[in-house]
Protein backbone atom coordinates (compact mmCIF):
# COMPACT_ATOMS: atom_id res chain seq x y z
CA UNK A 1 0.00 0.00 0.00
CA UNK A 2 2.78 2.56 0.11
CA UNK A 3 3.86 2.23 -3.49
CA UNK A 4 1.27 3.10 -6.54
CA UNK A 5 -1.81 1.36 -7.36
CA UNK A 6 -0.69 1.78 -10.93
CA UNK A 7 2.78 0.03 -10.21
CA UNK A 8 0.77 -3.49 -9.81
CA UNK A 9 -1.07 -2.69 -13.41
CA UNK A 10 2.56 -2.40 -14.66
CA UNK A 11 3.76 -5.30 -13.18
CA UNK A 12 1.33 -7.88 -14.32
CA UNK A 13 1.59 -6.34 -17.65
CA UNK A 14 5.16 -6.86 -17.82
CA UNK A 15 5.00 -10.13 -16.29
CA UNK A 16 3.08 -11.27 -19.19
CA UNK A 17 4.91 -9.59 -21.81
CA UNK A 18 8.17 -11.40 -20.24
CA UNK A 19 6.41 -14.64 -20.05
CA UNK A 20 6.08 -14.75 -23.86
CA UNK A 21 9.60 -13.10 -24.56
CA UNK A 22 11.67 -15.22 -22.29
CA UNK A 23 9.50 -17.97 -23.51
CA UNK A 24 10.55 -17.72 -27.13
CA UNK A 25 14.14 -16.75 -25.53
CA UNK A 26 14.29 -19.95 -23.83
CA UNK A 27 13.55 -21.94 -26.71
CA UNK A 28 15.19 -19.72 -29.67
CA UNK A 29 18.67 -21.48 -29.39
CA UNK A 30 17.65 -24.89 -29.12
CA UNK A 31 14.96 -24.67 -31.76
CA UNK A 32 18.02 -22.93 -34.23
CA UNK A 33 20.08 -25.96 -33.74
CA UNK A 34 17.02 -28.56 -34.10
CA UNK A 35 17.07 -30.51 -37.62
CA UNK A 36 14.70 -28.93 -40.10
CA UNK A 37 12.86 -32.50 -40.56
CA UNK A 38 12.54 -32.64 -36.78
CA UNK A 39 10.59 -28.90 -36.87
CA UNK A 40 13.86 -26.79 -36.40
CA UNK A 41 15.57 -24.47 -37.98
CA UNK A 42 19.32 -26.73 -38.78
CA UNK A 43 21.32 -24.57 -38.31
CA UNK A 44 25.43 -24.61 -37.32
CA UNK A 45 26.04 -23.64 -33.70
CA UNK A 46 28.01 -20.33 -35.48
CA UNK A 47 25.18 -19.75 -36.98
CA UNK A 48 23.13 -20.27 -34.16
CA UNK A 49 25.82 -17.90 -32.20
CA UNK A 50 25.62 -14.91 -34.87
CA UNK A 51 21.29 -14.96 -35.14
CA UNK A 52 21.22 -15.28 -31.12
CA UNK A 53 23.85 -12.52 -30.82
CA UNK A 54 22.43 -10.17 -33.52
CA UNK A 55 18.72 -10.42 -32.26
CA UNK A 56 18.65 -9.75 -28.69
CA UNK A 57 21.02 -7.07 -30.33
CA UNK A 58 18.65 -5.48 -32.32
CA UNK A 59 15.33 -6.08 -30.03
CA UNK A 60 17.44 -3.72 -27.43
CA UNK A 61 18.69 -1.02 -29.82
CA UNK A 62 15.16 -0.40 -31.31
CA UNK A 63 13.94 0.89 -27.75
CA UNK A 64 15.74 4.30 -29.14
CA UNK A 65 13.01 4.90 -31.67
CA UNK A 66 10.53 3.72 -29.52
CA UNK A 67 11.25 5.68 -26.74
CA UNK A 68 11.65 8.88 -28.90
CA UNK A 69 8.29 8.60 -31.00
CA UNK A 70 6.54 8.22 -27.15
CA UNK A 71 8.49 11.12 -25.71
CA UNK A 72 7.94 13.44 -28.62
CA UNK A 73 4.42 11.64 -30.70
CA UNK A 74 2.72 8.72 -29.58
CA UNK A 75 2.65 9.20 -25.83
CA UNK A 76 4.01 6.28 -23.00
CA UNK A 77 0.25 4.08 -23.25
CA UNK A 78 -0.09 4.07 -27.02
CA UNK A 79 3.35 2.98 -28.38
CA UNK A 80 3.03 0.41 -25.29
CA UNK A 81 -0.15 -1.41 -27.00
CA UNK A 82 1.66 -0.90 -30.38
CA UNK A 83 4.63 -2.61 -29.58
CA UNK A 84 2.10 -5.67 -27.79
CA UNK A 85 0.47 -6.21 -30.66
CA UNK A 86 3.90 -6.19 -33.12
CA UNK A 87 5.09 -8.78 -31.11
CA UNK A 88 2.77 -10.88 -30.49
CA UNK A 89 2.33 -11.24 -33.96
CA UNK A 90 6.11 -11.96 -33.99
CA UNK A 91 5.93 -15.25 -31.94
CA UNK A 92 2.45 -16.22 -33.43
CA UNK A 93 4.47 -16.20 -36.71
CA UNK A 94 7.46 -18.18 -35.07
CA UNK A 95 4.80 -20.91 -35.18
CA UNK A 96 4.88 -21.25 -38.65
CA UNK A 97 7.81 -23.29 -39.77
CA UNK A 98 9.33 -21.67 -42.97
CA UNK A 99 12.51 -19.56 -43.07
CA UNK A 100 10.37 -16.74 -44.26
CA UNK A 101 8.38 -16.39 -41.44
CA UNK A 102 11.57 -16.92 -39.31
CA UNK A 103 12.98 -13.91 -40.38
CA UNK A 104 10.14 -12.02 -39.96
CA UNK A 105 9.01 -12.91 -36.46
CA UNK A 106 12.58 -11.58 -35.74
CA UNK A 107 11.84 -8.49 -37.05
CA UNK A 108 8.16 -7.70 -35.81
CA UNK A 109 9.71 -8.60 -32.18
CA UNK A 110 12.32 -6.42 -33.00
CA UNK A 111 10.75 -3.51 -33.76
CA UNK A 112 7.65 -4.45 -30.68
CA UNK A 113 10.50 -4.59 -28.29
CA UNK A 114 11.03 -1.19 -29.31
CA UNK A 115 7.60 0.42 -28.52
CA UNK A 116 7.37 -1.64 -25.54
CA UNK A 117 10.31 -1.88 -23.81
CA UNK A 118 11.70 1.55 -22.75
CA UNK A 119 7.80 3.01 -22.40
CA UNK A 120 6.49 1.01 -19.68
CA UNK A 121 10.15 1.20 -17.61
CA UNK A 122 9.43 5.12 -18.40
CA UNK A 123 5.54 5.11 -16.65
CA UNK A 124 7.27 2.93 -14.04
CA UNK A 125 9.59 6.26 -12.84
CA UNK A 126 7.19 8.49 -13.74
CA UNK A 127 4.61 6.87 -10.85
CA UNK A 128 7.12 8.14 -8.59
CA UNK A 129 7.76 11.18 -9.36
CA UNK A 130 5.45 13.16 -6.67
CA UNK A 131 7.17 13.72 -3.06
CA UNK A 132 4.75 10.80 -1.48
CA UNK A 133 6.37 8.32 -3.21
CA UNK A 134 9.74 9.44 -4.47
CA UNK A 135 11.56 7.86 -1.83
CA UNK A 136 10.52 4.54 -2.59
CA UNK A 137 11.16 4.23 -6.29
CA UNK A 138 14.49 1.70 -6.09
CA UNK A 139 12.20 -0.34 -4.16
CA UNK A 140 9.48 0.30 -6.52
CA UNK A 141 11.33 -0.77 -9.65
CA UNK A 142 13.01 -4.04 -7.44
CA UNK A 143 9.12 -4.93 -7.71
CA UNK A 144 8.33 -4.46 -10.67
CA UNK A 145 11.84 -6.87 -11.64
CA UNK A 146 10.07 -9.22 -9.41
CA UNK A 147 7.06 -9.42 -12.34
CA UNK A 148 9.38 -9.73 -15.13
CA UNK A 149 10.82 -12.54 -13.48
CA UNK A 150 7.33 -14.47 -12.48
CA UNK A 151 6.93 -14.21 -16.41
CA UNK A 152 10.29 -15.54 -17.03
CA UNK A 153 9.92 -18.53 -14.33
CA UNK A 154 6.86 -19.80 -15.54
CA UNK A 155 7.78 -19.94 -18.93
CA UNK A 156 10.22 -22.21 -19.27
CA UNK A 157 7.82 -24.98 -17.84
CA UNK A 158 5.34 -24.17 -20.77
CA UNK A 159 7.71 -24.42 -23.36
CA UNK A 160 9.06 -27.14 -22.38
CA UNK A 161 5.38 -29.04 -22.05
CA UNK A 162 4.66 -27.61 -24.86
CA UNK A 163 7.69 -28.32 -27.33
CA UNK A 164 8.00 -32.01 -26.13
CA UNK A 165 4.46 -33.15 -26.33
CA UNK A 166 3.28 -30.79 -29.40
CA UNK A 167 6.01 -29.35 -31.05
CA UNK A 168 7.69 -26.11 -31.81
CA UNK A 169 4.72 -24.22 -32.57
CA UNK A 170 2.62 -24.70 -29.85
CA UNK A 171 5.36 -23.30 -27.58
CA UNK A 172 5.64 -19.85 -29.83
CA UNK A 173 1.58 -19.69 -29.84
CA UNK A 174 1.66 -20.12 -25.94
CA UNK A 175 4.78 -16.42 -26.13
CA UNK A 176 1.75 -14.63 -28.39
CA UNK A 177 -0.96 -15.25 -26.43
CA UNK A 178 0.56 -14.62 -22.94
CA UNK A 179 1.31 -11.18 -24.30
CA UNK A 180 -2.01 -10.54 -26.02
CA UNK A 181 -3.23 -11.53 -22.63
CA UNK A 182 -0.53 -8.65 -20.67
CA UNK A 183 -2.15 -5.90 -22.96
CA UNK A 184 -5.92 -6.88 -22.39
CA UNK A 185 -5.17 -6.26 -18.54
CA UNK A 186 -3.08 -3.01 -19.03
CA UNK A 187 -5.95 -1.36 -21.44
CA UNK A 188 -8.64 -2.42 -18.78
CA UNK A 189 -7.00 -0.72 -15.97
CA UNK A 190 -4.83 1.76 -18.06
CA UNK A 191 -7.03 4.61 -15.83
CA UNK A 192 -4.23 3.74 -12.98
CA UNK A 193 -1.83 4.74 -15.56
CA UNK A 194 -3.11 7.94 -17.40
CA UNK A 195 -1.20 11.03 -14.53
CA UNK A 196 1.96 9.48 -15.30
CA UNK A 197 1.78 9.55 -19.33
CA UNK A 198 2.64 12.89 -20.04
CA UNK A 199 4.26 14.43 -22.96
CA UNK A 200 7.07 17.06 -22.15
CA UNK A 201 7.02 20.07 -24.54
CA UNK A 202 10.59 20.47 -26.40
CA UNK A 203 12.61 23.46 -24.96
CA UNK A 204 14.84 25.85 -27.03
CA UNK A 205 17.72 23.88 -28.61
CA UNK A 206 16.61 20.52 -28.99
CA UNK A 207 16.73 18.80 -32.46
CA UNK A 208 13.08 18.09 -33.85
CA UNK A 209 11.96 14.36 -33.96
CA UNK A 210 12.25 14.62 -38.33
CA UNK A 211 16.23 16.02 -38.03
CA UNK A 212 16.67 13.19 -35.81
CA UNK A 213 14.93 10.57 -37.84
CA UNK A 214 16.80 12.12 -40.79
CA UNK A 215 19.73 12.60 -38.88
CA UNK A 216 20.15 9.26 -36.66
CA UNK A 217 17.68 6.71 -37.66
CA UNK A 218 17.97 6.99 -41.40
CA UNK A 219 21.59 6.95 -41.31
CA UNK A 220 21.68 3.72 -38.40
CA UNK A 221 19.91 1.30 -41.72
CA UNK A 222 21.94 3.19 -43.95
CA UNK A 223 25.34 2.53 -42.39
CA UNK A 224 24.09 -1.29 -41.35
CA UNK A 225 23.49 -2.05 -44.49
CA UNK A 226 27.04 -0.84 -45.54
CA UNK A 227 28.40 -2.69 -42.75
CA UNK A 228 26.48 -5.94 -44.20
CA UNK A 229 27.71 -5.26 -47.42
CA UNK A 230 31.31 -4.49 -47.06
CA UNK A 231 33.61 -7.01 -48.50
CA UNK A 232 34.99 -9.66 -46.14
CA UNK A 233 34.36 -9.47 -41.93
CA UNK A 234 35.96 -7.00 -39.97
CA UNK A 235 34.26 -8.34 -36.65
CA UNK A 236 34.03 -11.90 -37.52
CA UNK A 237 30.91 -11.82 -39.44
CA UNK A 238 28.67 -9.83 -41.53
CA UNK A 239 26.22 -9.01 -39.23
CA UNK A 240 28.64 -7.90 -36.65
CA UNK A 241 30.00 -5.50 -38.89
CA UNK A 242 26.37 -4.06 -40.10
CA UNK A 243 25.51 -3.82 -35.74
CA UNK A 244 28.50 -1.96 -34.63
CA UNK A 245 27.93 -0.07 -38.06
CA UNK A 246 24.49 0.83 -37.32
CA UNK A 247 25.27 1.92 -33.86
CA UNK A 248 27.40 4.39 -34.79
CA UNK A 249 25.22 7.12 -35.81
CA UNK A 250 23.01 6.20 -32.54
CA UNK A 251 26.14 6.83 -30.27
CA UNK A 252 27.00 10.01 -32.24
CA UNK A 253 23.31 11.15 -31.47
CA UNK A 254 23.87 10.32 -27.15
CA UNK A 255 27.11 12.56 -27.50
CA UNK A 256 25.58 15.38 -29.34
CA UNK A 257 22.58 15.24 -26.76
CA UNK A 258 25.19 15.76 -23.87
CA UNK A 259 27.69 18.35 -25.94
CA UNK A 260 24.17 20.61 -26.64
CA UNK A 261 22.70 19.57 -23.39
CA UNK A 262 21.29 23.22 -21.11
CA UNK A 263 24.29 23.45 -18.29
CA UNK A 264 21.38 22.12 -16.27
CA UNK A 265 21.59 18.98 -17.31
CA UNK A 266 24.97 17.95 -18.97
CA UNK A 267 26.31 16.72 -15.72
CA UNK A 268 23.71 14.21 -15.46
CA UNK A 269 23.26 12.98 -18.92
CA UNK A 270 27.48 12.62 -19.14
CA UNK A 271 26.41 10.46 -15.84
CA UNK A 272 24.31 8.25 -17.55
CA UNK A 273 26.29 7.79 -20.52
CA UNK A 274 29.31 6.64 -18.41
CA UNK A 275 26.98 4.34 -16.69
CA UNK A 276 25.36 2.88 -20.01
CA UNK A 277 29.68 2.37 -20.82
CA UNK A 278 29.67 0.29 -17.63
CA UNK A 279 26.97 -1.92 -17.87
CA UNK A 280 27.30 -3.47 -21.66
CA UNK A 281 29.78 -6.05 -20.07
CA UNK A 282 27.29 -7.26 -17.41
CA UNK A 283 24.73 -7.80 -20.58
CA UNK A 284 27.42 -9.51 -22.42
CA UNK A 285 27.76 -12.28 -19.04
CA UNK A 286 24.27 -12.48 -18.50
CA UNK A 287 22.57 -13.10 -21.68
CA UNK A 288 24.84 -15.89 -22.39
CA UNK A 289 22.24 -17.79 -20.13
CA UNK A 290 20.18 -18.07 -23.40
CA UNK A 291 23.66 -19.15 -25.57
CA UNK A 292 26.27 -20.50 -23.91
CA UNK A 293 25.46 -21.62 -20.75
CA UNK A 294 22.24 -23.36 -22.29
CA UNK A 295 24.44 -25.04 -24.28
CA UNK A 296 26.27 -26.26 -21.34
CA UNK A 297 23.08 -27.23 -19.81
CA UNK A 298 22.32 -29.47 -22.93
CA UNK A 299 25.62 -30.87 -23.47
CA UNK A 300 28.06 -30.51 -20.43
CA UNK A 301 25.25 -31.29 -17.06
CA UNK A 302 24.09 -33.69 -15.98
CA UNK A 303 20.21 -33.79 -16.67
CA UNK A 304 18.98 -37.14 -15.59
CA UNK A 305 15.75 -37.01 -13.56
CA UNK A 306 15.63 -37.38 -9.84
CA UNK A 307 14.06 -40.91 -9.18
CA UNK A 308 11.76 -39.05 -6.22
CA UNK A 309 10.02 -36.86 -9.29
CA UNK A 310 11.12 -38.91 -11.91
CA UNK A 311 7.26 -40.73 -11.79
CA UNK A 312 5.56 -36.92 -11.48
CA UNK A 313 7.47 -35.61 -14.57
CA UNK A 314 6.82 -38.19 -16.68
CA UNK A 315 3.15 -38.04 -15.84
CA UNK A 316 3.15 -34.52 -17.34
CA UNK A 317 5.29 -35.31 -19.77
CA UNK A 318 7.86 -32.53 -19.07
CA UNK A 319 11.22 -34.20 -19.74
CA UNK A 320 13.11 -35.48 -22.89
CA UNK A 321 13.71 -38.99 -23.02
CA UNK A 322 16.89 -40.26 -24.91
CA UNK A 323 17.47 -44.03 -26.05
CA UNK A 324 20.56 -45.43 -25.75
CA UNK A 325 20.94 -46.80 -29.01
CA UNK A 326 24.35 -48.61 -28.96
CA UNK A 327 25.77 -45.55 -31.84
CA UNK A 328 23.03 -43.17 -31.26
CA UNK A 329 21.89 -41.97 -33.74
CA UNK A 330 19.26 -39.48 -32.89
CA UNK A 331 21.18 -35.95 -32.82
CA UNK A 332 20.40 -35.01 -28.99
CA UNK A 333 20.89 -38.69 -27.50
CA UNK A 334 24.68 -39.04 -29.00
CA UNK A 335 25.48 -35.53 -27.96
CA UNK A 336 24.19 -36.40 -24.40
CA UNK A 337 26.31 -39.65 -24.30
CA UNK A 338 29.38 -38.46 -25.51
CA UNK A 339 30.70 -37.33 -22.04
CA UNK A 340 28.43 -39.80 -19.82
CA UNK A 341 30.55 -42.21 -18.16
CA UNK A 342 29.57 -45.95 -19.67
CA UNK A 343 28.51 -46.97 -16.07
CA UNK A 344 25.97 -44.40 -16.22
CA UNK A 345 24.50 -44.95 -19.28
CA UNK A 346 21.18 -47.57 -19.97
CA UNK A 347 21.46 -50.68 -21.44
CA UNK A 348 20.89 -50.73 -24.76
CA UNK A 349 17.87 -49.37 -26.35
CA UNK A 350 16.67 -48.01 -22.62
CA UNK A 351 15.96 -44.73 -22.14
CA UNK A 352 16.93 -42.05 -19.36
CA UNK A 353 14.83 -39.14 -18.31
CA UNK A 354 15.97 -35.97 -18.84
CA UNK A 355 15.44 -32.54 -17.66
CA UNK A 356 14.73 -30.37 -20.54
CA UNK A 357 17.55 -27.79 -21.32
CA UNK A 358 15.79 -24.43 -21.08
CA UNK A 359 14.25 -25.56 -17.28
CA UNK A 360 17.59 -24.16 -16.49
CA UNK A 361 16.81 -20.69 -17.83
CA UNK A 362 13.73 -20.84 -15.13
CA UNK A 363 16.49 -20.54 -12.32
CA UNK A 364 17.71 -17.51 -12.41
CA UNK A 365 14.31 -15.85 -12.42
CA UNK A 366 13.46 -17.77 -9.56
CA UNK A 367 16.15 -16.51 -8.13
CA UNK A 368 15.01 -13.40 -8.58
CA UNK A 369 11.51 -14.03 -6.54
CA UNK A 370 13.06 -15.31 -4.12
CA UNK A 371 15.88 -12.75 -3.62
CA UNK A 372 14.42 -9.81 -4.27
CA UNK A 373 12.10 -9.58 -1.02
CA UNK A 374 15.50 -9.90 0.56
CA UNK A 375 17.88 -7.58 -1.73
CA UNK A 376 14.89 -4.55 -1.03
CA UNK A 377 14.68 -5.50 2.61
CA UNK A 378 18.28 -5.31 3.08
CA UNK A 379 18.60 -1.99 1.44
CA UNK A 380 15.20 -0.75 3.36
CA UNK A 381 17.24 -1.90 6.41
CA UNK A 382 20.55 0.28 5.93
CA UNK A 383 18.26 2.91 4.44
CA UNK A 384 16.58 3.02 7.52
CA UNK A 385 19.88 3.68 9.32
CA UNK A 386 21.35 6.07 6.96
CA UNK A 387 23.64 3.94 5.70
CA UNK A 388 21.79 2.65 2.24
CA UNK A 389 24.56 2.44 -0.75
CA UNK A 390 23.74 4.70 -3.54
CA UNK A 391 21.93 3.80 -6.68
CA UNK A 392 25.71 4.22 -8.66
CA UNK A 393 27.13 2.26 -5.23
CA UNK A 394 24.70 -0.69 -6.08
CA UNK A 395 25.42 -0.81 -9.88
CA UNK A 396 29.41 -1.16 -8.60
CA UNK A 397 28.85 -3.78 -6.04
CA UNK A 398 26.01 -5.78 -9.08
CA UNK A 399 29.33 -5.79 -11.51
CA UNK A 400 31.77 -7.22 -8.98
CA UNK A 401 29.22 -10.12 -7.70
CA UNK A 402 28.97 -10.90 -11.34
CA UNK A 403 32.23 -11.55 -11.90
CA UNK A 404 31.95 -13.79 -9.20
CA UNK A 405 29.42 -15.83 -10.70
CA UNK A 406 32.08 -16.82 -13.60
CA UNK A 407 34.06 -17.74 -10.77
CA UNK A 408 31.52 -20.22 -10.04
CA UNK A 409 31.71 -21.29 -13.97
CA UNK A 410 35.21 -21.83 -13.61
CA UNK A 411 34.67 -23.80 -10.70
CA UNK A 412 32.42 -26.23 -12.72
CA UNK A 413 34.84 -27.06 -15.25
CA UNK A 414 37.23 -27.92 -12.66
CA UNK A 415 35.49 -30.29 -10.87
CA UNK A 416 35.07 -32.97 -13.82
CA UNK A 417 36.55 -33.74 -16.94
CA UNK A 418 33.82 -32.43 -19.24
CA UNK A 419 35.43 -34.71 -22.21
CA UNK A 420 34.23 -37.81 -19.88
CA UNK A 421 31.89 -35.98 -17.54
CA UNK A 422 28.93 -34.67 -16.67
CA UNK A 423 29.15 -31.31 -13.97
CA UNK A 424 26.23 -31.40 -11.30
CA UNK A 425 23.48 -29.04 -12.00
CA UNK A 426 24.04 -27.65 -9.42
CA UNK A 427 26.71 -25.40 -10.53
CA UNK A 428 23.95 -23.62 -13.10
CA UNK A 429 22.07 -23.48 -10.12
CA UNK A 430 24.78 -21.85 -7.94
CA UNK A 431 25.92 -19.52 -10.68
CA UNK A 432 22.78 -18.48 -11.72
CA UNK A 433 22.00 -17.05 -7.63
CA UNK A 434 25.11 -15.14 -8.05
CA UNK A 435 24.12 -13.78 -10.80
CA UNK A 436 21.26 -12.89 -9.51
CA UNK A 437 22.14 -10.91 -6.82
CA UNK A 438 24.37 -9.15 -8.92
CA UNK A 439 21.43 -8.57 -11.39
CA UNK A 440 19.15 -7.09 -8.90
CA UNK A 441 21.98 -4.87 -7.34
CA UNK A 442 22.21 -3.58 -11.42
CA UNK A 443 19.58 -4.06 -14.09
CA UNK A 444 16.25 -2.53 -11.79
CA UNK A 445 18.96 0.23 -10.07
CA UNK A 446 19.90 0.85 -13.42
CA UNK A 447 16.31 1.62 -15.05
CA UNK A 448 15.49 4.07 -11.29
CA UNK A 449 19.27 5.63 -12.22
CA UNK A 450 17.65 6.67 -15.36
CA UNK A 451 14.32 7.91 -13.94
CA UNK A 452 15.96 9.76 -11.66
CA UNK A 453 18.75 12.06 -13.18
CA UNK A 454 16.96 11.97 -16.87
CA UNK A 455 15.92 15.40 -17.77
CA UNK A 456 11.80 15.10 -17.99
CA UNK A 457 11.19 16.01 -21.76
CA UNK A 458 13.66 13.18 -23.03
CA UNK A 459 13.26 10.02 -19.98
CA UNK A 460 11.96 7.60 -22.41
CA UNK A 461 14.41 8.83 -25.01
CA UNK A 462 17.39 8.15 -22.26
CA UNK A 463 15.81 5.28 -21.04
CA UNK A 464 16.49 4.00 -24.74
CA UNK A 465 19.98 4.45 -24.44
CA UNK A 466 19.93 2.67 -21.55
CA UNK A 467 18.69 -0.06 -23.82
CA UNK A 468 21.17 0.75 -26.23
CA UNK A 469 24.02 -0.20 -24.01
CA UNK A 470 21.89 -3.28 -23.03
CA UNK A 471 21.98 -3.94 -26.97
CA UNK A 472 25.41 -3.77 -27.62
CA UNK A 473 25.96 -5.95 -24.34
CA UNK A 474 23.62 -8.05 -26.11
CA UNK A 475 25.28 -8.63 -29.03
CA UNK A 476 28.46 -8.73 -27.38
CA UNK A 477 27.18 -11.72 -25.45
CA UNK A 478 26.67 -13.66 -28.92
CA UNK A 479 29.70 -12.60 -29.97
CA UNK A 480 31.62 -14.51 -26.79
CA UNK A 481 29.32 -17.36 -27.17
CA UNK A 482 29.99 -17.67 -30.74
CA UNK A 483 33.45 -18.27 -29.52
CA UNK A 484 32.67 -21.29 -27.32
CA UNK A 485 33.85 -24.09 -30.02
CA UNK A 486 37.13 -22.35 -30.19
CA UNK A 487 37.72 -23.10 -26.27
CA UNK A 488 39.12 -26.57 -26.08
CA UNK A 489 39.45 -26.06 -22.40
CA UNK A 490 36.29 -24.86 -20.92
CA UNK A 491 37.67 -22.52 -18.51
CA UNK A 492 39.26 -20.09 -20.37
CA UNK A 493 36.07 -19.01 -21.94
CA UNK A 494 34.37 -18.49 -18.51
CA UNK A 495 37.65 -17.04 -16.84
CA UNK A 496 37.57 -14.35 -20.30
CA UNK A 497 33.99 -13.59 -19.19
CA UNK A 498 35.77 -12.67 -15.35
CA UNK A 499 38.16 -10.77 -16.70
CA UNK A 500 35.92 -8.89 -18.60
CA UNK A 501 33.12 -7.72 -16.25
CA UNK A 502 36.13 -7.35 -13.51
CA UNK A 503 37.48 -4.25 -15.77
CA UNK A 504 33.73 -2.98 -16.00
CA UNK A 505 33.40 -2.70 -12.15
CA UNK A 506 36.75 -0.89 -11.76
CA UNK A 507 35.41 1.98 -13.89
CA UNK A 508 32.60 2.28 -11.82
CA UNK A 509 34.36 2.10 -8.99
CA UNK A 510 36.84 5.15 -10.03
CA UNK A 511 33.93 6.95 -11.47
CA UNK A 512 31.44 6.45 -8.07
CA UNK A 513 32.45 9.30 -6.27
CA UNK A 514 31.95 11.63 -9.21
CA UNK A 515 28.54 10.68 -9.86
CA UNK A 516 27.69 10.16 -6.14
CA UNK A 517 28.33 14.02 -6.33
CA UNK A 518 26.35 14.22 -9.18
CA UNK A 519 23.06 12.47 -7.99
CA UNK A 520 23.17 15.16 -4.95
CA UNK A 521 23.61 18.05 -6.94
CA UNK A 522 19.89 16.78 -8.34
CA UNK A 523 19.13 16.11 -5.02
CA UNK A 524 17.72 11.94 -5.88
Amino acid sequence: MKHPKGLYILFFTEMWERFGYYLMLGIFSLYMLEGWDAGGMGFSAVEKSDIYGTYIGLVYLTPFIGGLLADRILGYRKSIIIGGLLMAGGYFCLSIHSNAAFYLALLLIILGNGFFKPNISTLVGNLYNNEKYKARKDAGFNIFYMGINIGAFVCNFIAAYLRINFGWGYAFMAAGAGLLLGLVIFVVNTRHIKAADVIKPLEKGDMGTGRIFLSVVLPMFVFGTAGYLIPGSLLGSDTNDAFAFGCLPVIAFFVYLWKTAHAKDKSAISALLSVYVCIIVFWAIFHQNGDALTVWAKDYTDREMPAMVENVVSSVKLAEVVTNEGAATGETAAQYFRNLPASERPAEGQSLLLVSAEIYQSVNPFWVVVLTPVVVGFFGFLRARRKEPTTPAKITLGLFITALSAVVMICAVSSVDVESEKASSWWLITTYGVITVGELCLSPMGLSLVSKLSPPRITALMMGGFFLSTSVGNKLSGVLSGMWESYDNKIYFFLTNCLLVLVAAVMMLLLLKWLNRVMKEKGV
